[in-house]
């Protein structure tokens, strides 16, 4: 047994505009300074990472209009805090490990649709610099997301 298996399989996906800012999401039904966060969600059993990717992205966002310009090689791992009440950490997870891949949106804000799935997970979104995300993630996976935003760092430039 390996030192990852104890982590939940996740992708996470940074979205960039054309400007070369970030797509973050103010997650549902919480509250405080610490709710938001990229679209990121489970990997089904024996599902590309790539095509998990797409399918949370369309899921928790609606969009669907993207070309890849990278992925973190390996796995980015985070533990849930002891006091952590999330179902994952129910399920006997000490934490998750992701793969993170960066996309470029090459559509309209009116693609967005928060309400794409019957589970919604984010209640308002919002364009922003990179490094804005590291402050404005709940601080357990804040030490992912520096690692997220030293990866994609390159990427965090107008492009035409």
């Amino acid at each position: 047994m390996d030192a990852l298996s104890a982590y939940r399989p996740n992708v996470g996906i940074v979205l960039f505009n054309h400007a070369g800012q970030v797509w973050l999401g103010r997650r549902a039904h919480t509250n405080g300074s610490h709710v938001w966060q990229f679209p990121q969600g489970g990997v089904d059993e024996g599902e590309d990472l790539f095509e998990a990717a797409l399918r949370e992205l369309e899921e928790e966002t609606g969009v669907v209009s993207v070309s890849i310009l990278g992925r973190t090689p390996g796995w980015i791992t985070y533990d849930f805090p002891p006091n952590y009440a999330g179902s994952k950490a129910a399920r006997g997870w000490k934490g998750q490990k992701q793969a993170w891949f960066a996309l470029r949106f090459n559509g309209e804000d009116a693609e967005v649709r928060l309400d794409a799935h019957h589970q919604v997970e984010f209640e308002a979104w919002r364009w922003a610099p990179l490094e804005e995300a590291p402050g404005l993630v709940v601080p357990f996976k804040r030490e992912a997301y520096d690692q997220v935003v030293d990866a994609f760092r390159a990427f965090a430039v107008p492009h035409v």
